[in-house]
């Protein structure tokens, strides 16, 4: 059988360059990984996402600070995508969306995925081929070439395991060590898990992985609560696996979410995961580990219950752990992606 030729492929991220979250690491690794196969990847993008980037993959950087309907940012992307000629272009969120479906005449086939959870998909009805992320958001699509693909990372190695290096935050010594981690913005909710925290009486520590607009306020309240011993918000740590290696869990306290990269980290690490009902946890996560709503009282209880039980906790989640290895790998998410990207080629008339 012939080896497929090598795909000219550019993938668009709309976002203006002031945060790095997981649309963001889903693009910089799916380029990665995209590259490393053969295919010539271009990335348009804010130029504050430069240096993210290896130099196999090609960088153009735009004016994405600028707003969808700007028509100097519609001709400098019309501009690229002419001087590339992909045979795919693939737009990460609704803005890429919605400004690749308003040029999409001027390229090839176009691809959009969906990262979150939206009033409206208007911006993918005018792409060949639509990705969700979570079960929960490809059943929400109404596009007739719409496809699952979770996130995915890199195994830690070929058996889910990796020798810990020290991070750079020392992990406390107590246990029970429930961490969570994340920017610290609202949507996460770090303010209702805080509050649950302080509700509890399971003893050990609470520890919140992350910087964020928020910081002070969260800090305020740890303080108000009188909490200062139980809660730490030690700041941003790179080197995560320590923590998910260490901690009884992970949990998860978003209003929403898209499929939270945090549950594919913490699970191929075989951390057990709680978390309140956002879109994704239920395809991995066993029901009783599921907060029955984002309330400060479903947090609480599900914490009380099950860190007072962290054996039973672990034994409940191996075969998510399984699951997560079987499913949740970069290598069968750019798989996955890459087949769709030819049952799109096979099936579309090209635009030339």
């Amino acid at each position: 059988m012939d080896t497929p030729a090598p795909l000219t492929i550019a993938l668009v991220i709309a976002t203006p360059g002031t945060g790095w979250g997981g649309m963001e690491k889903h693009t910089a690794d799916l380029a990665k990984a995209l590259s490393e196969r053969g295919h010539e990847i271009h990335v348009l993008a804010h130029s504050a996402y430069s240096e993210r980037f290896p130099q196999a993959v090609r960088f153009h950087p735009l004016p994405f600070q600028l707003g969808r309907r700007n028509l100097w940012l519609r001709h400098r992307l019309r501009q690229a995508l002419r001087s590339i000629r992909p045979n795919i272009v693939h737009a990460q969120g609704n803005k890429a969306a919605s400004l690749i479906s308003a040029v999409r005449h001027h390229t090839g086939v176009t691809v959009g995925t969906l990262h979150g959870t939206k009033s409206s998909h208007k911006a993918f009805d005018k792409l060949d081929g639509v990705i969700g992320v979570s079960r929960e958001i490809t059943d929400s699509i109404a596009h007739p070439n719409a496809r699952l693909i979770f996130n995915g990372l890199q195994p830690l190695d070929g058996s889910g395991h990796k020798q810990c290096r020290a991070p750079g935050i020392p992990v406390p010594d107590e246990r029970p060590l429930l961490m969570a981690a994340g920017r610290l913005e609202p949507v996460k909710q770090f303010d209702r898990l805080i509050r649950a925290w302080a509700q509890t009486d399971c003893g050990g520590k609470l520890v919140i992985l992350g910087n964020g607009s928020q910081r002070g306020r969260l800090q305020a309240l740890i303080q108000e609560l009188g909490a200062e011993d139980r809660i730490l918000l030690p700041g941003h740590e790179p080197n995560i696996l320590p923590w998910l290696q260490a901690a009884t869990a992970c949990i998860i306290s978003s209003s929403r979410e898209g499929f939270p990269y945090i549950l594919v980290e913490a699970l191929m690490a075989s951390c057990p995961v709680l978390s309140t009902p956002v879109s994704g946890v239920k395809d991995f996560l066993p029901e009783q580990c599921i907060a029955a709503t984002d309330s400060v009282e479903a947090i609480a209880k599900l914490i009380n219950i099950h860190m007072a039980k962290a054996g039973a906790l672990a034994d409940s989640q191996g075969e998510s752990f399984r699951r997560a290895r079987e499913h949740l790998s970069l290598e069968t998410m750019v798989s996955k992606t890459e087949a769709f990207y030819r049952d799109l080629l096979a099936s579309t008339p090209a635009r030339r």
